[in-house]
């Protein structure tokens, strides 16, 4: 596995379908293959969103269980997170229920600060021995999360931008962060346009960083990416630069 200058965390599927990339990983033999190509290419981590038959994030203890599973059986002791998205299941108190029936757990999992409900579900994963992720989309969920009691027992603070994002947006909210005086890693990304130049960007501050095709579908020259293989190495080839 080729070393990195960049802890780089792979993100292999996102809320995207199968329609979206021939190469999705859907299934969780797909996701544990994904997962071993991940981590050749130079992957530390894996971020999945465990999914439905139907190719839709679920975060029913089945699915979950099941992804989660095969994963850590094909890459024992590959660090692996999965999501907590809302849109996967819209309302707060099932959401709870949910993460309280998995068996198989995660090493870590997102949570989007902005959220609804989204300081019980952290409370709740860091009672169940699963770190969390903070995803921070914007200046509100970056301020709430630096006013949290919980801001300090994160693994990960994530700072995640939508395809207009820049990286002047990623400065002010990496202050908000710095201010909070907090000693937890963060990690910069973007999404589609946004997502090689804030790669880059998280190379330069001397961030965590993830590439994968649940953030882009396009290699940096603009070509299709054949899979998230070929992203990794491009994101590992251009951080190394």
């Amino acid at each position: 596995m080729p070393g990195n200058p960049t802890y780089l965390k792979a993100c292999v599927n996102g809320a995207r379908t199968p329609d979206q990339h021939p190469d999705l990983p859907v299934t969780p033999e797909q996701l544990a293959d994904a997962a071993v190509a991940a981590h050749r290419a130079g992957a530390q981590a894996v971020h999945l969103h465990p999914k439905a038959a139907d190719g839709t994030d679920s975060l029913a203890a089945s699915v979950v269980d099941s992804a989660v599973a095969a994963v850590h059986h094909k890459v024992p002791g590959l660090p692996l997170g999965v999501t907590t998205g809302y849109w996967a299941l819209p309302d707060p108190r099932a959401r709870l229920r949910a993460v309280e029936e998995w068996s198989e757990l995660p090493d870590f999992a997102s949570v989007n600060w902005h959220e609804p409900g989204a300081e019980d579900l952290a409370r709740l994963l860091l009672d169940r021995g699963i770190g969390v992720e903070a995803g921070l989309f914007h200046a509100d969920a970056a301020a709430a999360w630096a006013s949290s009691e919980l801001a300090e027992h994160c693994m990960r603070v994530m700072i995640e931008l939508p395809p207009d994002g820049d990286t002047d947006t990623a400065d002010a909210l990496l202050a908000v962060v710095s201010a909070a005086a907090s000693s937890v890693p963060v990690l910069l990304h973007g999404v589609d346009e946004s997502c090689w130049p804030l790669l880059q960007h998280a190379g330069v501050r001397g961030l965590q960083a993830r590439i994968g095709l649940e953030d882009t579908l396009l290699l940096p020259d603009g070509s299709a990416a054949p899979d998230n293989e070929a992203l990794i190495a491009a994101a590992v080839d251009l951080l190394s630069r």
